[in-house]
């Protein structure tokens, strides 16, 4: 593993940034976000998460989405991790997932989503503050702002950096992730930010040495 995807350093910078947080609802520190390149295999990653991490599973349309969610539900109940399904409240149903994560677009749902579950983890992408104001407001118990740092997403706009996402934090109205680029060498610069946890796809894709 490389020094930039420092498995551990990465897990306690998320630790702190929530025990900072100060949260009345916990939430995971620290979210793995399935990619279809850059995570080829989600349930050894998943694996490799400490308890009390989340992972959200991205099927992008995937023709064994069940059978990848349903062995990712096996691997996280037994590591003591969340499960969500992005973009997918059936399938979240139909795995027994914990949750949903709404892309932004999609962010309205999150009240129908929270009548039907009520016991749901919901969460919600945001690229900007009216959008992270957005998905709070609708539901969601917290929102996924992305970029921070220069990411290699294909999505991935012009990274926020660490002072405007901490003006983001404050402003937002709830319970923020940082996403996008995020790595052991710039987590740290976190610390201040006020997010509640960190986000990361190859950041946390590499296994435990």
């Amino acid at each position: 593993m490389g020094a930039d995807f420092d498995f551990w350093n990465l897990q306690r910078t998320a630790w702190s940034l929530s025990r900072r947080a100060g949260l009345q609802k916990p939430l995971p520190p620290l979210l793995l976000f399935t990619d279809p390149e850059r995570t080829p295999d989600p349930v050894g990653a998943a694996r490799a998460l400490p308890a009390g991490a989340a992972v959200v599973y991205r099927t992008f349309g995937a023709a064994d989405a069940l059978k990848t969610a349903l062995a990712l539900r096996q691997t996280t109940r037994k590591g003591g991790v969340a499960l969500l399904i992005g973009a997918d409240p059936a399938l979240a149903a139909a795995c027994g997932a914990d949750g949903v994560h709404l892309p932004e677009r999609f962010a309205a749902r999150a009240r129908a989503l929270r009548q039907a579950h009520p016991g749901w983890l919901l969460t919600s992408a945001a690229h900007g503050l009216p959008a992270a104001r957005r998905g709070l407001a609708l539901g969601a118990d917290a929102v996924v702002v992305s970029a921070v740092f220069h990411s290699r997403s294909p999505s991935a706009g012009a990274p926020l950096g660490p002072l405007r996402l901490a003006a983001l934090a404050r402003a937002a109205g709830g319970p923020v992730y940082a996403l996008g680029g995020i790595h052991t060498k710039n987590a740290r610069r976190l610390l201040a930010s006020g997010v509640v946890g960190l986000a990361a796809v190859e950041g946390l894709s590499a296994q435990r040495p």
